[in-house]
This record gives structure tokens, C-alpha cells and sequence, in this order.
């Protein structure tokens, strides 16, 4: 397969009037055409903060410091001409934050047709009407015509999906796309990305912090703590044999109905803050199988052809 995003040793630096921090921090990841990759880690790990980057849309007390974004066999982070909206979009976590509440859903759609491919307002409307059909929104015509507040949670989401495949991206990347949705709608949502993957060629960065549902979806799935990568491995092979601790204990604490357990397993203790992160291995105050070396220095990086891990624990047993 080929490439299509090649994200290498890409480091990002906060920074305000107290303090400099790095999150992400020296990360590196591929995703290949028509591939779905899952991205997944605790609130705080960067993962939104890496899809920002990406789409070049970083805040302003944030610079890349390290590393490079590579689209298309193009640079992204040394390049002007960003290909946003034509080669690649974003759904964001909270579309009723996402979109202009002073505006019509038909206005705001159509906008992105004129604004990147100088189509009239006529033909805009009419794409737009089959995309919001196609993605399961009825009587499009007539809520084209309505505001933001007058979708529900669901709908909204969709239109944000609408809007993101108007320009029938390469790469489209949903940042916890099923957050603020009950569990009907996130799994119609869900339905709506499968579709997507099967019936278009279109590569999908799906982030999340629920396991469950990128076990749903994706093809791939890297896995991030404290700002790190701690293991990339093809979906089937993470959930049978997770390799990093963190990933265990992950895994571990998802409720199984088949069994009867007086207690779910968690993960002890707390995601570290970027402005003081542990020495060594940036999991080992939480980590039950961790060594002396472990706290002393920063794991090695171990690639197969299909998996890398980065633990000091397959230093030497390889995987």
C-alpha cells in the first residue's frame, strides 16, 4: 500500500508565561491509503492536539518544534499552500461548538464548495443535498434551512460528516466523533463511518479514548500515553496480544459480558502532567511489571514489520 500521511519524530511545544511543555513528543506513525487507523489514549495523551497539527490549525502558543508531516509526498508543516478542505477535513468533537450558530446548515455547507472549488451556489446546494441524503439525513432540501440549535446531537454530527466528504477527501479525521451522543445514536454514527470506509477510498483517522469502538472501525490502532507512542499494531493482534502494559491494563478494564466479575480492573493512579513528566518510561509509576531500568531511562523503540512496542520489557525477547 502506499502512503498517504507520514507523520516522523513530530514534537510540539507549549508554552505560556509560566512554563514550556512538550505534548506530543517525538511521535512517529503511517497512514496508507484507503487505511483506517485508531488513535487512542487518555484525555491528555495528544491525540487532539496531533490531528490539529496535522491539519495545521495548532494554537497559537504551540509550534512544531521537531519533525515533519508528511501528505501526499508533500510537507505539510514547511508549506503555505496547506491542503485543508480539498485533500483533507476534520470532524471535530462538539459540532453544535463547530458550526456558526448564526448561520443556516445550507449556507454553511455550501460555503465550503464555493469557497474551494468556485462552484455556483446552485450546484453547490444540489451536492450538498445528495451528500446530506446519502448520509442518512431526510428532507434535506428543508433542513438545509434550518440553524444548528434546531438539530438534534445526531443530526449535527452528520452534518459535520457532510461537510468533511463535500470535497471528498483523501485522509478525513474524526476527533472523538461519538463523545456527546447517547449509545443509539453513537452506534448509528459508527454504522455511518463503516459506510464510509467501504464505499469510498477515503483514509480515516479515527481518535478516541473508547477501545470498543475503534475495534469497530479500524484496520490499525497506535496507542498514545503522556504524550508517547507506546505500541502501533494491527487491531486483531492488539486485542489478542497487547503487547505494552498500558495496553493491557486497557484492554483489561473493558467490561465483558460473557463474565461475571465483582469488580472491573482499572489502572492505578493518574495520566502525569506534561509539565512534569516521570523520568525513564513515562508509565512506570502505574506499571505492575515495570523494571529498575524502567525509571531510570527512556525505552527503546522495537518495529517488526507489523508492530512496534516501546518497552524496556522486549529489549531483548524481540516481537
Amino acid at each position: 500500500m502506499k502512503s498517504l500521511l507520514l507523520v516522523e519524530n513530530l514534537a510540539i511545544e507549549f508554552k505560556n508565561r509560566f512554563a514550556k511543555f512538550r505534548v506530543p513528543d517525538n511521535i512517529s506513525f503511517t497512514v496508507f491509503e484507503g487505511e483506517c487507523v485508531g488513535l487512542v489514549g487518555e484525555s491528555g495523551s495528544g491525540k487532539s492536539v496531533t490531528a490539529l497539527a496535522i491539519m495545521g490549525l495548532l494554537p497559537k502558543n504551540a509550534r512544531i518544534t521537531t519533525g515533519r508531516i508528511v501528505f501526499d509526498g508533500i510537507d505539510i508543516t514547511s508549506t503555505e499552500d496547506h491542503p485543508r478542505g480539498r485533500k483533507m477535513s476534520m470532524v471535530f468533537q462538539n459540532p453544535l461548538n463547530s458550526l456558526n450558530p448564526n448561520m443556516k446548515i445550507g449556507q454553511q455547507l455550501c460555503e465550503v464548495l464555493v469557497e474551494n472549488f468556485k462552484m455556483s451556489k446552485e450546484e453547490a446546494r444540489k451536492k450538498v443535498v445528495e451528500t446530506m441524503t446519502k448520509l442518512g439525513i431526510f428532507e434535506a432540501e428543508e433542513m438545509l434551512e434550518r440553524y444548528p440549535f434546531e438539530y438534534s446531537g445526531g443530526m449535527r454530527q452528520r452534518a459535520m460528516i457532510a461537510m468533511a466528504m463535500l470535497c471528498e477527501p483523501k485522509l478525513l479525521i474524526a476527533d472523538e466523533p461519538t463523545t456527546a451522543l447517547d449509545v443509539t445514536i453513537q452506534a448509528q454514527i459508527m454504522q455511518l463511518f463503516r459506510q464510509l470506509k467501504s464505499s469510498s477510498k477515503t483514509s480515516i483517522l479515527f481518535i478516541s479514548h473508547d477501545l470498543s469502538l475503534v475495534a469497530q472501525i479500524a484496520d490499525k490502532v497506535i496507542v498514545m500515553y503522556a504524550g508517547k507512542i507506546c505500541e502501533i499494531s494491527p487491531t486483531r493482534k492488539l486485542f489478542t496480544d497487547p503487547l505494552h502494559p498500558y495496553t493491557q491494563g486497557l484492554i483489561s478494564s473493558i467490561p465483558d459480558l460473557k463474565k461475571r466479575e465483582s469488580k472491573l480492573h482499572s489502572i492505578e493512579g493518574s495520566v502525569p502532567s506534561p509539565l512534569n513528566p516521570p523520568s525513564g518510561c513515562r508509565f512506570h509509576p502505574r506499571c505492575d511489571k515495570r523494571l529498575e531500568i524502567c525509571v531510570q531511562q527512556d525505552p527503546p523503540e522495537i518495529w517488526t514489520e507489523e508492530r512496534f512496542v516501546k518497552c524496556w520489557l522486549y529489549e531483548k525477547a524481540g516481537v
